[in-house]
């Protein structure tokens, strides 16, 4: 499966996978509760920043950041044409920052690092009767399907300009679609056999 994982060593690949998951928790809650739009600016430059000061490890991070963009201006557009202009920057900002957030711990964490925390953090279920194995399983599939998302997407849109000189768009995503089922489907085959269900 592909990965957004960028091997180029960077300062932040030295900073432990709790601490930045941590990180990522606290200011993904600060985010959700801030609701002065000066203030979400002020982070969403910050978090733009942290994916800049990555250097070459960081370059996976154009695309997914250039869509997330594009989306947040469609996002203010939207409720301009609603006349609901603040509550869409506050949107649109939330969104920037919380997708390079996201993005600077996927370049700069491996996924097994990423799974061995989140077990680590679900021990407690083991008092429940709860296997925090499964827990952490279908956390880090989620995290995998998403990165692999915009891999994948990433991957098309360069095949599709070297043939065409033009940028895929709304094009790949039929392609896109299937080679995600297809993928899912293999996962899904692979965990039926290993786990026995």
């Amino acid at each position: 499966m592909l990965s957004l994982y960028a091997d180029t060593p960077s300062w932040l690949h030295r900073v432990p996978a709790g601490l930045k998951l941590a990180a990522l928790a606290g200011g993904g809650l600060a985010l959700a509760l801030t609701t002065d739009a000066l203030a979400l600016a002020v982070a969403a430059v910050a978090a733009l920043g942290l994916l800049a000061s990555l250097g070459p490890a960081g370059r996976g991070a154009r695309r997914p950041m250039t869509v997330t963009l594009v989306v947040a201006a469609l996002l203010v557009g939207l409720h301009a044409l609603l006349g609901t202009v603040p509550l869409g920057l506050v949107a649109a900002l939330r969104l920037v920052c919380t997708t390079a957030l996201g993005l600077a711990l996927t370049l700069t964490t491996r996924p097994a690092d990423l799974v061995e925390v989140i077990e680590r953090l679900l021990q407690p279920l083991r008092h429940l009767g709860l296997d925090p194995s499964r827990f952490a399983l279908h956390l880090a599939l989620m995290l995998r399907y998403t990165e692999h998302f915009f891999a994948r997407w990433q991957q098309l849109d360069e095949a599709h300009r070297l043939r065409t000189g033009r940028p895929g768009g709304l094009r790949l995503l039929a392609p896109l679609t299937l080679q995600m089922l297809l993928a899912a489907r293999r996962v899904a085959d692979t965990l039926h056999v290993r786990l026995g269900r």
